[in-house]
């Protein structure tokens, strides 16, 4: 009998339409029931998507902060090596300047000692290095070899104690002898008169007496003079124009012949070229 009365109403309904304000109501009511029963599975929709473009996003941002300090590496390599070229062709163009052989050497290692100026070159006995020749760099004069080995060399800085250098002032080519002081900037100048034609600035090259370093390259700047009327020689100093503390590159010249190789030192006590100060 029910089952009949269904059947009408649905015929009914499907020709007159009168349910679908029935339908409708039954529908507002019922929305909410069916967003409770579907939020637990929404929410769970909700939270893996975000959870996965969180991570994502994460992910991403490790990758481009990796990027970002790798660009930076190469970028202070870059710099790195836009110096190191510039230095180069600072070498090349001063080895043009060197009408006799020439090679580029690096350094290795450097005497911490404190009364010592000494560095390692890697360039040795069997590149045709031997002892007493000249190394320089793109500004100047800075030492000679003094010990060599198969692979290596040991050279002393002008600015070592036990190290004299035959120089001439440019302007007047007044000789002198420059003797290192154990300090990086600071070089004497012995023997000069005190009414002597030198003046603070004046520019002292190599005189080429000797053999060991070649004529004409820049060694110092004249930096402080003393004059006492009581003492036969002034007192004075100049300031290396050779990079000794910064360069990395350095040439090794065949400016002096092998035979005389002997270096041209003074006494070995490190506080001798002080010891008027």
């Amino acid at each position: 009998m029910l089952t009949l009365l269904s059947v009408a109403m649905m015929v009914l309904d499907h020709r007159e339409n009168h349910m679908d304000s029935i339908r409708s109501f039954l529908s507002v009511i019922v929305y909410p029931i069916q967003s409770l029963v579907n939020l637990p599975r929404e929410s769970g929709y909700w939270l893996s998507e975000n959870i996965t473009t969180r991570q994502a996003l994460q992910e991403e941002n490790t990758s481009l902060h990796a990027q970002g300090l790798l660009m930076k590496f190469r970028l202070q390599k870059l710099e790195t090596l836009k110096a190191e070229n510039s230095r180069l062709r600072q070498l090349l163009d001063s080895s043009s300047k060197v009408e006799e052989r020439v090679i580029i050497a690096e350094l290795l290692s450097v005497d911490m000692a404190p009364f010592s100026r000494r560095v390692i070159l890697n360039k040795g006995s069997l590149d045709g290095v031997y002892v007493g020749q000249a190394i320089l760099d793109a500004d100047g004069i800075l030492g000679q070899i003094v010990r060599v080995n198969p692979i290596t060399s040991t050279a002393m800085l002008i600015t070592d104690p036990s190290h004299a250098l035959p120089v001439a002032v440019n302007r007047n080519s007044l000789r002198a002898i420059a003797l290192g002081t154990a300090k990086s900037n600071r070089l004497k100048i012995s023997h000069i008169p005190n009414n002597a034609d030198i003046k603070v600035g004046d520019l002292l090259i190599t005189s080429g007496l000797g053999g060991r370093f070649p004529a004409g390259y820049p060694v110092a700047i004249i930096s402080e003079i003393k004059r006492n009327p009581d003492l036969p020689f002034a007192v004075i100093y100049a300031e290396p124009i050779g990079n000794l503390e910064s360069s990395r590159e350095v040439l090794i010249a065949w400016t002096a012949p092998e035979a005389n190789s002997t270096p041209v030192a003074l006494s070995s006590d490190p506080t001798t070229a002080e010891q008027d100060e």
